[in-house]
């Protein structure tokens, strides 16, 4: 198997990524088969590689990681029955600190160790800021790494803990990382999770028959009947065992900054984070950028998928009807054919196509997520223009995006996103649009139930990727020569 993973299709290259989805179970009979579900219900947190790490008492630790969907690798009984066991976790990863594009096996998770008190399994879910330090240090002190991951830093950390217990060396190991990480670990009798101190990517608690399971979201709970428990708590950490659930808290305690983009883009519709439906709240969007910024058209139409319930609620909102104006094929692959320069070109068009019935003669409010690089945008625009619509006017359900993440979200270098170098009318003439908008900060903070907007004295989310402002400085960044926002920004 080649350790290079085909490129990205153009549509979804320029998309912010989410980087990763967990997920582990204990108290089952064949965790491997709860997992591989679980992971396919995560699956759009992560297509690049997927990995699960089980325990059978009779095999040991069992461990499997292939590159593509879970559908094409972990559905198979032969495939399943490496993996036995009544305790596991699993991994869906799209690079995050290492080489980006060169991806090879031994950087798919869960990453596995022996200690001196027995084997743990891990997989993290965000990005650690100062990774590149520690692994300096962990080198110069002997460590040797297998992989060019930043979360492979926890193993080593682990393994130099003096704690009693795994647990022990893993709340050891965590408090030496900065950035963010939802966590799941496990050992032959243990699952653990953990969520940094702001909790800023999401880590869910779920009761299945007599086991316990742990995701990134309840969408991965719903799919293998179980029920939602709770959320895990910022700064939390549970051990889960055949007595049941231990939680503490051993980080210094921290105002909760969860990811505001989880709300407007990565999680699934049908998940619920902090109690709400992410649906819903999607749909409040929409109607807050209508509120926010009307304009005179004859539809509303969402680009797809991502942009469908902001589009619903914009059109609730302004009374102009909704259409499917945008069709997505799915299933186009990530590879599928491209044998010639032709068929490359055909780029956005192999996965979306205009209804020109439709569109014929309309004047047209396209309703999407985000403007990234805005090369899909501009295509877009011009399928749109090309199917006879009078007018097209693009109303985007989240603030300019002109900040790159460094929590576990792979987002282009500064100087690529559209809105660090541009205004918002100079990106309306780049994208040859008739009228460009964004939600504004404060609106996006209303629809997602602050109803004073944003507070700037103490946001309630991470929104560095619109603010500019980091709730946790990227160390590793900045000694490469990142500049943070300065005070005329």
């Amino acid at each position: 198997m080649s350790s290079q993973m085909p490129p990205a299709h153009p549509f979804d290259d320029d998309k912010l990524k989410e980087e990763c989805g967990v997920f582990g179970v204990i108290g089952v009979s064949d965790a491997s088969n709860f997992i591989a579900l679980g992971l396919h219900a995560l699956q759009h947190r992560g297509q690049e590689a997927g990995g699960i790490v089980t325990h059978d008492p009779e095999t040991g630790f069992n461990q499997m990681r292939r590159f593509g969907l879970v559908r094409d690798n972990f559905t198979s009984a032969d495939t399943m029955a490496k993996i036995p066991g009544g305790i596991g976790i699993g991994h869906v990863r799209y690079s995050t600190a290492g080489s980006k594009g060169q991806t090879a096996i031994r950087d798919v998770q869960p990453f596995f160790g022996e200690f001196s008190m027995g084997g743990a399994a891990i997989a993290h879910n965000g990005n650690i800021t100062n990774a590149l330090s520690l692994r300096r240090e962990l080198i110069e002190r002997g460590s040797i790494f297998q992989s060019t991951s930043d979360s492979e830093c926890i193993i080593h950390l682990m393994a130099r803990s003096m704690g009693r217990n795994i647990p022990d060396r893993m709340e050891e190991a965590l408090r030496k990382v900065e950035g963010a990480f939802s966590v799941v670990a496990m050992t032959r009798t243990k699952l653990i999770g953990c969520r940094d101190p702001l909790g800023v990517r999401p880590l869910v608690l779920g009761k299945v028959g007599d086991g316990w399971v742990l995701a990134s979201e309840t969408c991965a709970l719903d799919i293998i009947g179980a029920d939602f428990v709770r959320e895990i708590e910022p700064g939390e950490m549970v051990v889960i065992n055949g007595s049941g659930v231990q939680s503490h808290f051993p980080f210094r305690p921290a105002a909760s900054r969860f990811c505001i983009f989880e709300h407007v883009y990565f999680s699934r519709p049908d998940s619920q984070l902090g109690g709400r439906s992410v649906y819903e709240t999607r749909e409040n969007i929409g109607r807050e950028l209508a509120k926010e910024n009307p304009v005179d058209a004859d539809l509303v139409c969402p680009v797809p998928d991502s942009g469908t319930p902001a589009a619903i609620g914009y059109s609730l909102e302004s009374g102009i009807p909704y259409a499917m104006g945008i069709i997505r094929n799915n299933y186009m692959g990530r590879t599928f054919i491209e044998p010639t320069e032709q068929i490359r070109n055909m780029g956005v068009r192999l996965k979306l196509n205009v209804n020109r019935a439709l569109i014929k003669g309309k004047r047209v409010i396209l309703v999407d997520d985000s403007v990234v690089r805005g090369t899909t945008s501009r295509k877009i625009k011009e399928m749109i223009l090309d199917a006879g619509a009078a007018e097209v006017h693009f109303r985007i359900a989240s603030p300019p995006t002109a900040w790159p993440c460094f929590y576990g979200v792979d987002t282009p270098q500064r100087e690529k996103l559209l809105a660090a170098t541009m205004s918002e009318e100079e990106m309306r003439d780049h994208l040859g649009v008739d009228s460009l908008r964004f939600i504004s900060l404060d609106g996006l903070y209303r629809a997602v139930g602050e109803a004073n907007g944003r507070d700037s004295s103490c946001p309630a989310y991470c929104d560095a990727c619109f603010s500019g402002e980091y709730p946790v400085a990227p160390s590793d960044m900045i000694e490469d020569g990142f500049q943070m926002k300065t005070a005329a920004e």
